[in-house]
């Protein structure tokens, strides 16, 4: 991870993070890991939780807790009152900065704010949000007038767009879907749901395995787009009769129901890339089938009343890290390294930002890239001085 390693550097001689308490709730990988080492490097008080049970690398937890002295509350496969508990313990202990995958850090700290637990709030400087689903939840807090600090949205700086959700989730996704059940894609019909930054990654991938694949979508614009890119774009009921993978990527939930189900093919495979487990219904799945049984180590067999079966991945959660082993290390090297300066923001000038879901600032942007070309030995261009003045004239 060098852009990590560069930001590492200065984070030792600088310490721009001293004193500050940071609590973060995100996977816990190997990679996560290098994350919390450059916090505690630059200075930061930190404890860590997990986003997600069935990611969490337990040799990993134990190694920041016994080499790092880092604060973890993580195991893998653990309930959701277990989980819960954790993510109290981390909010109990008033962080001020927080780093999330998923907003369960800084919608808890509100609803805590609701009842007893007003200091929480009143001592966050602001925090960072990594995925969509996050930003949903915590654009609906700003939009009812609560959100009670800053937080950068992580996840829509143009890096981690393109590095992140097209590329990362584009390839990790599939990669998990494949390992678990082995399956051929080339002359499959892969149905994608959600034709974002991270449905784009997938939907190209799987053509580019052979996949015939076919594009769902609400929004008018993407639709356009994924149309334009030479993909097949229906309603996702019309496209139930012709999958035989599909992959949730919405940041919705209910996204594949009991109608869906009903129009699938015999073997359909059902798999879901969004943060959390709700876009496959899940319910009704279960009430379609009178019979459940495991087939693979990461596939549970839907059997229906008409004999015909459907593949659950990985129990309907994010199945590139549930399956897989989620993003590679290049890609949560730049994901890792915006969280770390943006953090970094937060404790220089945190106090003085609306409580709003803001942008990643450019220069931060900007400066993340660079690191990954110098990373990559790539050079460009600058611009000369009449090309500069050009660009900022109205003549």
């Amino acid at each position: 991870m060098p852009v990590l390693a560069q930001v590492r550097s200065r984070f030792e001689r600088e310490r721009p993070l001293q004193r500050l308490k940071l609590a973060a709730c995100l996977h816990v990988t190997a990679e996560t890991a290098n994350l919390m080492r450059v916090l505690v490097v630059g200075g930061a008080r930190v404890a860590l939780c997990s986003a997600n049970p069935l990611s969490v690398q337990d040799d990993v937890a134990a190694a920041l807790v016994a080499v790092d002295g880092i604060e973890v509350r993580a195991s893998h496969g653990e309930d959701l009152d277990t989980y819960a508990r954790h993510v109290r313990a981390l909010l109990t202990a008033a962080p001020q900065i927080t780093i999330d995958d998923g907003a369960d850090l800084l919608v808890g700290a509100h609803e805590l704010g609701a009842g007893d637990g007003r200091a929480v709030l009143d001592g966050l400087i602001g925090g960072t949000e990594e995925t969509t689903t996050g930003l949903v939840r915590l654009r609906a807090l700003e939009h009812q007038g609560t959100l009670a600090c800053p937080v950068f949205a992580v996840n829509e700086a143009r890096t981690e767009r393109s590095l992140n959700d097209r590329h990362g989730t584009g390839q990790s996704a599939l990669d998990g879907i494949v390992r678990a059940s082995h399956v051929l894609l080339a002359g499959h019909t892969v149905v994608v749901i959600g034709y974002g930054w991270a449905g784009r990654g997938i939907a190209e991938r799987a053509r580019g395995a052979g996949a015939h694949v076919v594009i769902c979508e609400i929004d008018p614009l993407a639709a356009l787009e994924a149309r334009m890119a030479g993909y097949e774009v229906m309603p996702s009921l019309r496209a139930a009769a012709r999958g035989d993978v599909f992959v949730t990527v919405t940041g919705s939930r209910r996204v594949l129901r009991r109608e869906h189900f009903e129009r699938m093919k015999d073997g359909a495979l059902l798999a879901n890339a969004g943060h959390f487990d709700v876009e496959i219904d899940l319910e009704a799945l279960r009430a379609l089938a009178p019979t459940v049984r495991s087939v693979r180590p990461l596939i549970e067999q839907y059997v229906l009343d008409d004999g015909r079966r459907l593949n659950l991945l990985a129990s309907g959660r994010v199945v590139n890290l549930a399956a897989g082993e989620g993003h590679p290390a290049a890609v949560m090297d730049v994901s890792f390294a915006l969280q770390a300066l943006c953090a970094e923001e937060l404790a220089r000038n945190g106090k003085e930002l609306e409580p709003r879901v803001l942008p990643v600032p450019a220069a931060i942007d900007c400066e993340v890239g660079r690191l990954k070309l110098a990373a990559l030995d790539v050079e460009i261009d600058e611009p000369t001085a009449d090309q500069s003045g050009y660009r900022q004239s109205w003549a």
